[in-house]
């Protein structure tokens, strides 16, 4: 656990960190800011072709060298993007980061769904690891921006930026060092494609649910770091105090974590996910009444919210680890990553759009989307078993 916790903090370091560091390579360069946001699409659309790579995690009979390999080179295409960002043409450029995004969601879910096997087969081990990788993602989406933003401030954005390329570099290793997996692997071709996969997920229930509950909670949270930068005045504080909001919802986050650790989950992970969505549309209610109180009363509803958020995340890893076929896990995780990062982008478009008239207008949306995920949970559950 201690080499995969290592893995995984480098490599979600390096995936938390390559957008601020390409904006920051952007911007303190001269370049516009329709460049960096370019630039930066260039890196995340890619996430969404997890699901197309991913078949090959549970073809393989030893998926660490699969994992390593996209560790490696999105190291490498990415050093050379940043330190060909002059030279090269805008365009070469593009398409490098493009590759260095293809490769982060085997940063991400592709490392998570190697951890079921690390650990003991009973369901508390399973939870308690869970609660470990909950962590890894918290810290990982911590330590990589504010690397790049430390280094870009004390010497320059590339320093940041290779930084970055480091931290994957150095997950190749560690990723490498995990216990070779038990294959489950006999004829390869039995492995459903990616597409078999999206279908199964859809008629299987306990999936469906784990699907679009997944996504409207991304959905949903993804309006809390936009909202911060609107609440803070409304307080009476500085704008840039938003910081110190997000913060508090990251340190929240990393306390839920530590929860799980110290006392898994318990029951199923499907009813999990609906309780805790329930929960987080509570949490997200009293951070739009925190307008009406203190900033003290915002930093401790942000906390709350993320700690409920990094239960909710624990309960999906948990349904994606227990109701995955075993031929098909690795792609299992990365549709719904894949899915839960384009929700969540749609999340902050639409908060971005709705903040201009008022600041609660997008927590009021997100409330409503949590508050419906559990019900179509409870509906759908019932109307699978009738």
């Amino acid at each position: 656990m201690a080499t995969y916790v290592a893995a995984a903090i480098l490599a979600r370091s390096a995936d938390g960190g390559v957008v601020v560091a390409v904006v920051l390579l952007v911007t303190m360069s001269g370049g516009s800011g329709a460049l960096a946001g370019i630039m930066a699409a260039c890196v995340t659309a890619p996430h969404l072709m997890g699901p197309f790579v991913a078949r090959r995690i549970d073809t393989s009979a030893d998926p660490r060298r699969f994992i390593a390999a996209a560790c490696g080179v999105f190291a490498v295409v990415f050093t050379v993007a940043i330190l060909g960002f002059d030279d090269l043409p805008k365009s070469v450029v593009g398409v490098l980061l493009a590759i260095a995004g293809a490769c982060g969601p085997l940063l991400t879910g592709g490392l998570s769904s190697q951890l079921s096997g690390l650990v003991g087969p009973d369901r508390t081990s399973q939870r308690r690891a869970h609660g470990w990788d909950v962590a890894t993602y918290g810290l990982g989406g911590t330590i990589g921006p504010s690397l790049v933003a430390g280094l870009a401030s004390a010497y320059s954005a590339l320093w940041g930026a290779v930084a970055i390329a480091a931290a994957a570099a150095a997950s190749t290793v560690f990723t490498l060092m995990l216990p070779k997996p038990v294959s489950h692997v006999g004829n390869p071709s039995a492995v459903p494609s990616a597409w078999g996969i999206f279908t199964l997920m859809i008629t299987d229930s306990r999936l469906r649910r784990t699907l679009y509950m997944t996504m409207m909670v991304a959905f949903g949270v993804a309006s809390l770091p936009i909202a911060a930068v609107y609440l803070a005045p409304v307080l009476g504080v500085q704008a840039a105090s938003a910081a110190l909001l997000t913060a508090a919802y990251g340190v929240g986050n990393l306390a839920g974590s530590g929860g799980v650790m110290l006392r898994p989950l318990l029951g199923s992970p499907d009813q999990g996910m609906a309780r805790f969505a329930a929960f987080l549309a509570i949490a997200v209610s009293l951070v739009a009444l925190s307008g009406i109180g203190s900033f003290s009363m915002a930093v401790i509803t942000y906390f709350v919210a993320g700690a409920i958020n990094a239960y909710f995340f624990a309960a999906t890893l948990a349904a994606r680890t227990e109701y995955a076929p075993v031929l098909g896990k690795g792609q299992v995780y990365l549709w719904v990553g894949a899915m839960k990062i384009a929700a969540g982008s749609a999340g902050t478009a639409v908060a971005g759009v709705l903040v201009v008239g008022s600041w609660q207008w997008p927590l009021f949306l997100a409330i409503a989307v949590l508050a419906t995920a559990p019900l179509l949970s409870v509906l759908d559950r019932n109307n699978a078993k009738s």
